[in-house]
């Protein structure tokens, strides 16, 4: 077995920057939605990735591998959403096995809704924290880690 490569000072400064930071954040974001239009980020992620494909259309797979979570917990999701008349479902004429999301007109309002307050929680919480040099290594440090890890 290999030796622990214990963290240095700076490296642990910032391990928990980042876990504070994004906890904070998180939280905040997840608040607000809760709060203004009565979605969890979650939630507010599928609509958003739904209003963004061709046909307000996607596959509950391709989904789940774009908001990074599983696929039961992205149908839990779904099922909520379905049930609020914001997506529906239906099944992949080519794939009996495939399903696809939706986003209704109700959805659309909805996302169109809650969008501008989440915007500026968004700002407010870590946008107009950081200058522009800040924010371009922010941008580019996790846009690494998660190239890594997909």
């Amino acid at each position: 077995m290999a030796e622990t490569r214990w963290l240095d000072e700076q490296e642990k400064a910032a391990w928990r920057a980042f876990l504070a930071a994004s906890n904070l954040v998180a939280r905040r974001l997840e608040q607000q939605l809760k709060d203004d239009a009565g979605l969890s980020h979650t939630q507010y992620e599928v609509l958003v990735h739904l209003s963004a494909a061709p046909d307000r259309s996607m596959r509950m797979t391709e989904l789940a591998d774009r908001l990074v979570t599983s696929k039961s917990g992205l149908t839990y999701q779904v099922a909520q959403l379905e049930k609020a008349g914001l997506v529906g479902r239906r099944s992949c004429s080519s794939d009996v096995r495939g399903v696809f999301a939706y986003l209704t007109e109700e959805g659309m309002a909805a996302l169109r809704a809650a969008a501008p307050g989440h915007v500026a929680e968004v700002r407010e919480t870590l946008i107009d924290v950081l200058d522009r040099e800040q924010l371009a290594v922010v941008a580019e440090a996790l846009g690494e880690v998660a190239r890594r890890l997909r």
